[in-house]
This record gives C-alpha cells, structure tokens and sequence, in this order.
C-alpha cells in the first residue's frame, strides 16, 4: 500500500522524493505527454521509411562486399557485421520499437524479451564498430606481423565474439534487472512500454555508460593514435619506397571513412542516451516528441552507413556500380524479350 501511495506522489509531483526512496523508483513509467493519433501516424510512417532504407541499404552493402570478394579482409568482415546489425534493426529493432511504444498487450516477460532484443543490436552494432576500430589500429601498428598473423578463422572467431557478448549484455534485464512485474493472476497481461520494463538504472548505468560511452571513448582514441602513426609514417615518406607510401595514404583515407561511420553513431545515439540520463538523474521531464526525435535518430543511423559507404569507400563504391549496372543491363534484356515477343 505503501509503495502505491509514494507512487501516486511521484505522478503528482515527479521532483518529490521522500528521503529514504531512491531517485530511480519515482521515475513515472509512463509518458508525461501522449502522442495524439496524427502525430502517432508521422511517427509510425517515418519509421516505416527508415526500416525500408536500413533493409534495402544494407542488403546492397552485404552484396557488394561479397561480391568483390572483400570478405576476406578483416575489415570489410567486420563492416558486414555492421551491416548485418544495421539491417536486423531495419527488419527487426524498428517494428519491435513501435510494438513497446504502448501499441500492444502483451505478458510482462513477452514485453521484456522484445526490449531486449533491440538492446542486443544495439550492442552488436558497437561491437563490431569496436573491432573495426581495434583491427586498423592493428594494422597500421605492425603491418607486416598483423599479415602474417590474421586468418579468416580468426576473423569469423572475432565476429563470433561481437555477436555473443552483444547477446549476453543485452539480455541481462531477462535474468532479473528489470522493474516490477505488476502482472498477477488475474490481470495476466500489461500494455507493452520500454520504460515499463526495463529498468533505467540498467539502460543509463550499465548499457550507456558502461558499455556504449566507455567503447566509444576507446574508439576515438584508438583513431587518434592511429591517425598519429600514419601521419608520422607519411612525414618521414621522403626515404621510403612508393609502395610503402601509398600503402599509408590508403589507410588514412580508409579511416577518415571508418571514422566518420563512428561520429555518425556518436551523433545519432547520444541524444536518446542524454535524455534518459537526465531523467534518470534529474529527474526532468522530456517531453515525448523529444523522446520520439531521439528513437528515430538512433534507428536512421543504420539506414545512413551504407551512404557513408557508397561515398567514402573505394572498393563497396565499385561494386555498388557493379550491382546496379548487372540489375540495369538484365532489366533492359526483359525489356527487350518482351518487346521482341509482341
């Protein structure tokens, strides 16, 4: 009875707290401002669009590296596996985020799972940003023994990694850091809400701060050293062989590329993260729409890579061109069969 009625005063007034209740258990799990029906439809067709950009963008992303034979390269592994992330929150992610915005009943575990399932790409997509950043460091360090030493088995091990740690971080709320079932015998099903389910002290302690900010912070700085050592290697070009020259130009050039995917994900991401944590922690109310705003900037971010691709990479460039010109040239065989057939 308590603990309702302290509900009750934290609906009333969301800066009350009571000195001996935790800042996090006066969080109103509900919006403050509900979406009217027109503004529900923008929402609903912006992230429709936005889900047909991830799926078509990174099908043509996975097919291009795959067919210019760029697998192999321990990048381009990892860029399919930001790829593969980036389509199954198109294909995946986009249609569960509308499911927890309210839309429907479901049981609380049910609810929680489809939460989850978008944390964990989230996840994979920091994950594999993480190891793209680690093998062009890695690279650049010691070509020579990084040549030697890389295997494709090594590749599909580390994709495998990514993947698994993903899952295991983004399921942790499964297993017991959630909120409260208020689900009971006789009401057996709840409205399915994010912030009904998952508890923000997870979402902005542990998956923002711990595992989103901290691997951000490391990437920058791994693409700082990196772009260090390239330049160093450039400055003292004057002596070395051409090959050696053009080899670092062209990993600069791949960087600044890999780099800008990075910024993307800072830019696109940080502005939901802040808002829960303000919430979180200072318990200021954001307005809905805001909130909104923020999921669909996180979920663009996935369409915007294989653009990023498509200007900035030499070789997925190529075979984009590639791809379009076979899906052209066979069209206007059709065509031309048709026209010869009437």
């Amino acid at each position: 009875m308590c603990e309702h009625l302290w509900f009750c005063m934290c609906q009333d007034n969301f800066l009350f707290k009571p000195p001996l209740l935790k800042a996090s258990s006066c969080r109103v799990p509900v919006p403050t401002v509900v979406m009217s029906d027109s503004e529900k439809v923008v929402y609903t067709s912006l992230e429709v669009l936005i889900a047909a950009g991830c799926c078509l963008g990174n099908v043509l992303v996975i097919w291009a590296v795959w067919s210019c034979r760029a697998i192999s390269q321990t990048t381009f592994c990892f860029v399919v596996s930001l790829a593969v992330a980036d389509l199954l929150v198109g294909a995946v992610a986009v249609p569960l985020a509308v499911v927890v915005d309210g839309r429907l009943e479901t049981s609380f575990y049910c609810c929680l799972f489809f939460s989850c399932v978008i944390i964990v790409l989230t996840q994979a997509s920091v994950h594999s940003l993480l190891a793209i950043a680690v093998d062009r460091y890695l690279r650049v360090y010691n070509p020579l023994r990084y040549r030697g030493a890389v295997r494709k088995k090594h590749l599909w091990t580390a994709v495998t990694v990514c993947w698994l740690s993903a899952f295991i971080l983004g399921l942790i709320p499964m297993f017991g850091w959630h909120t409260k079932n208020t689900t009971t015998t006789q009401n057996t099903t709840i409205m399915c809400n994010f912030i009904k389910v998952i508890d923000m002290s997870y979402m902005v302690n542990f998956n923002f701060l711990a595992c989103i900010l901290t691997p951000t912070i490391l990437m920058m700085i791994l693409y700082l050293f990196l772009f260090n050592m390239i330049s160093k290697q450039l400055r003292k070009g004057v002596g070395q062989r051409a090959e050696s020259t053009s080899f670092y130009h062209k990993e600069r050039k791949l960087a600044k590329s890999l780099a800008l995917v990075l910024v993307l994900f800072v830019v696109c991401w940080l502005p939901l993260h802040i808002m829960n944590a303000m919430e979180h922690y200072l318990s200021v109310k954001v307005p809905t729409i805001a909130i909104h705003i923020g999921i669909l900037l996180s979920h663009a971010n996935s369409a915007v890579n294989p653009i990023v691709y498509a200007f900035k990479v030499p070789k997925i460039k190529m075979a984009y061109k590639g791809i379009l010109m076979k899906l052209t040239s066979s069209e206007q065989n059709r065509d031309s069969q048709n026209s010869d057939n009437t």
